[in-house]
Formats: structure tokens, C-alpha cells, sequence
């Protein structure tokens, strides 16, 4: 598996990869300078359209999905084929949009795989006057639940020196604020968070897993498959597993 590539992992990811906060998306558009119903979004890193369709249901005037991988936006465009979101196929530093079109550009769980200054140039470019880029990402809070702690402290058994590219919770968003506002191409950065917790079974959880591409790519398929009998063992008594999710969501201003 390429490190990064999601080919492959589209239908787990369309099945069992979770949404994101309400409140959050809520908190979003009230920070844009007009109705949602005159706002034209574009979301970047769409994968399957998970956060896109959210956006959609808030009636936006367009709405526009860009994607990379084919597997990934094929089927993200059999999903949202009751939407009227349009679908392209495009990069985080090159999105094929047009200049100043859209009031707000957002990257779901997938800003970490973009370079950061390209993007913030081409986000820059693609953004509305008084336009919006948002960032966010909906890491699990294992901590919410000593089961799935248990089962996330088995990957460090396997392997002690596996780093996560993106939980949400560490890394690029450590400073992510400060490297916006400091980027000369953004300003009024603001933070939004918010939790929701659903019960999925046992099948749903170890699904989201299988649509991890960085856990696979360290961890080889011999220890992954290892990694998921754990976890299978683990939840075997269990008919449902609480899971919390923390949206977490930086939302900037176009200067």
C-alpha cells in the first residue's frame, strides 16, 4: 500500500469513516458574511463526501467537491447522486477552480496531506473577497472509552514507533493558527470544537479502521491483520461501541 493513497479503501471509507459535529458546521456558517443560500463552497480532499454532503444540506447556491483519487471520488459521486454537488478531480495545491469563486473552501480530515504553503496560495487564490478556508478533522476521544483505548495502545505494542499522520489532535494542528495568521495570506483565525458520540457495532468499528491508509502502510498487512484479530477479540462480548468524536475546526479569513 502507498503511503497516502486511499485506492482501494473508498468503499470502508464511504461505509464506516464517521460525519462531524453539527454544532461545528453550524458555527462555520455563522462566521460567513452572507445566507448560506448566496454562498458558493468548494470542499478540497472531498474523499467520499462525507463532510461534503453535510454542507450540501444546508442549501448553498454551489457546491463543489475536488478529489485526487478516482476510486475515492467515484464513489463519492455514486453517493451524492441525490446532491447537486459537482464533482472534479483535482489537488489541494493545484484544485482546478477559478479565481475568487467560491465564499468558502474547506478540507476535511485532509489538510495534513497538503503542502502548506502551496495550499494556503491556492486556497488564497480560489477565495471570494472576505472568503473562508477551513480546516477540520474529527479525531475518536479513545480516552471517552478504556475499550478503545485498549485497542489503540495494541498499535504501540506492534509497533512503538508508529506515528499517526493525522488523529486531529497533534502535529500540524499544534500550531496550525499561528502558521494561518502568520502566513500573510489569512487572518481572524478561529478555533471551533465540538463532540458527538455515536454506537456502531462491532463490524462498523473495525471498518473505519480498514479505511485507514497510515496505520496500514506502517504497520504492513501481516501486523495489521494481527492488529484487527486483536481488536475483533476485543469487542467479541460487545453488540455496540460508543465512540466519542471531537470536531475540531480552524476557520480563517481571507486577507
Amino acid at each position: 500500500m502507498q503511503h497516502g493513497s486511499f485506492t482501494g479503501l473508498a468503499k470502508n471509507y464511504s461505509s464506516y469513516r464517521p460525519g462531524y459535529s453539527q454544532s461545528v458546521l453550524r458555527a462555520l456558517l455563522s462566521l460567513l458574511n452572507k445566507p448560506v443560500e448566496m454562498c458558493r463552497f468548494a470542499d478540497v480532499g472531498a474523499g467520499t463526501g462525507i463532510w461534503t454532503r453535510m454542507l450540501a444540506d444546508t442549501n448553498p447556491e454551489m457546491i463543489i467537491a475536488v478529489e485526487p483519487n478516482d476510486d475515492m471520488r467515484k464513489t463519492g459521486i455514486d453517493d451524492s447522486c441525490e446532491t447537486k454537488i459537482e464533482w472534479k478531480k483535482g489537488t489541494g495545491e493545484a484544485t482546478t477552480l477559478a479565481d475568487q469563486s467560491v465564499d468558502m473552501l474547506s478540507m476535511a480530515s485532509s489538510f495534513h496531506w497538503v503542502d502548506f504553503n502551496a495550499g494556503c496560495e491556492e486556497f488564497h487564490r480560489v477565495l471570494k473577497e472576505n472568503g473562508r478556508f477551513v480546516a477540520l478533522w474529527n479525531p475518536r476521544l479513545i480516552e471517552a472509552n478504556p475499550l478503545l483505548k485498549e485497542t489503540e495502545d495494541y498499535l504501540h505494542v506492534l509497533k512503538p514507533d508508529i506515528k499517526r499522520v493525522s488523529s486531529g489532535r497533534t502535529g500540524l494542528v499544534d500550531t496550525l493558527t499561528e502558521r494561518l495568521q502568520q502566513s500573510g495570506l489569512f487572518t481572524d483565525v478561529v478555533y471551533i470544537e465540538g463532540k458527538h458520540t455515536v454506537s456502531i457495532s462491532p463490524e462498523q468499528y473495525i471498518g473505519a479502521w480498514r479505511s485507514v491508509n497510515d496505520v496500514q502502510f506502517q504497520l504492513g498487512s501481516e501486523k495489521f491483520e494481527k492488529f484487527i484479530q486483536h481488536v475483533e477479540q476485543a469487542l467479541a462480548k460487545h453488540h455496540t461501541v460508543d465512540v466519542t468524536y471531537l470536531t475540531r475546526a480552524w476557520s480563517a479569513l481571507k486577507v
